[in-house]
């Protein structure tokens, strides 16, 4: 991670407005000392500067110069980074977005989970009740089936083996303990 990379926006913009003041304050010198040497010019027709003067001036006015050109190197550096920041910020943003926009997809779905698998599942059940019915009804019939099947064979065997099952009398049937109708 670089030096840029790890600088917040809050951190550049707080630098690109300090480089800002710094490139007006120096914009401010500059026009003050054109200004100053324009009334000295002025002021001073037959102003004559020595040839030291001239020197040391121009040699100022150079340093000013290439003191000027860092600035402006720092400034174009600086809004380069920012414009990179922008950029960056403004993809990321738009990934945030995209992520938000899923995430509240998912947790709809979430959401719905629990009724599409109670869904899923009476519709998986129909079948299997329907199969149920079924069996169940075939089971009454088969067993209704074995009782009569059960029953005549219990009168053939009777008839076969001619066992005498006791007979009661007729009037003994009321002292009999009756079941209902079960």
């Amino acid at each position: 991670m670089t030096y840029s990379e790890s600088q917040t926006l809050p951190d550049l913009q707080s630098e690109t407005v300090r480089l800002r003041e710094e490139l007006q304050m120096r914009d401010n010198l500059v026009q003050q000392l054109s200004q100053e040497l324009f009334r000295l010019v002025k002021g001073n027709a037959n102003f004559m500067p020595s040839p030291e003067v001239s020197e040391r001036h121009l040699s100022e006015v150079r340093a000013l110069r290439e003191q000027l050109q860092g600035v402006e190197q720092q400034v174009t550096f600086y809004q380069e980074q920012i414009t990179d920041r922008d950029t960056e910020i403004y993809q990321l943003r738009q990934s945030v977005q995209e992520l938000t926009d899923r995430s509240r997809m998912l947790e709809q779905v979430v959401q719905e989970l629990p009724k599409i698998y109670r869904q899923k599942f009476a519709e998986r059940m129909v079948p299997i009740r329907e199969k149920v019915t079924q069996i169940q009804r075939e089971n009454r019939q088969l067993h209704a089936e074995l009782q009569s099947v059960s029953y005549r064979l219990a009168v053939r065997t009777r008839r076969q083996t001619h066992l005498d099952l006791p007979s009661f009398p007729k009037g003994m049937s009321a002292a009999l303990p009756s079941f209902g109708n079960a």
